[in-house]
Parts: C-alpha cells; structure tokens; sequence
C-alpha cells in the first residue's frame, strides 16, 4: 500500500483522474477528513471537498509505480 496527494479543483480534472484509475485493477481509494470513498467513482468524488489536495490510496503493491506514473498530472505536494 502506498499513498500520494491529488488536486482534483475542475471537473475536466476528475473525470481525467477517474479514467486513468480504472484502467487498473488494484483497489484505489481517497481518503479526505474522515471520508473514504472508492477512487474509481465519480460521484464519490464530487462528494469530496475538491478545494484542497486529496489522498490517493493504492493497495496493489504491484502496480504502485504504475498508478503513481499515471498520476503525475494530478499529484501536489503537501506539506
């Protein structure tokens, strides 16, 4: 399991991000507060507060690089 930051702040943004993320088969979470919701969704997406970074939660160990490659475009650091 391995986590990274996302800034998701369009709608262009989300949708890109949740096309990328179902390309692959390991089970991708977000994680912002106290909510989780399934990566992988759209609708929970929306659900979230897009104004700051979210985390991204890969649970395939396998596929870590992979995914964390394909997120370059929406990934931030946080402090």
């Amino acid at each position: 399991m391995q986590s990274a930051f996302v800034l998701l702040n369009s709608i262009d943004k989300v949708k890109n991000f949740v096309n990328t993320v179902s390309r692959f088969d390991s089970d991708i979470d977000m994680r912002s507060g106290r909510f989780t919701i399934d990566g992988k969704s759209i609708m929970g997406i929306f659900s979230l507060d897009l104004a700051r970074p979210i985390e991204v939660v890969i649970y395939n160990d396998e596929e870590v690089p992979a995914v964390l490659e394909a997120l370059t475009p929406f990934k931030v650091e946080v402090e």
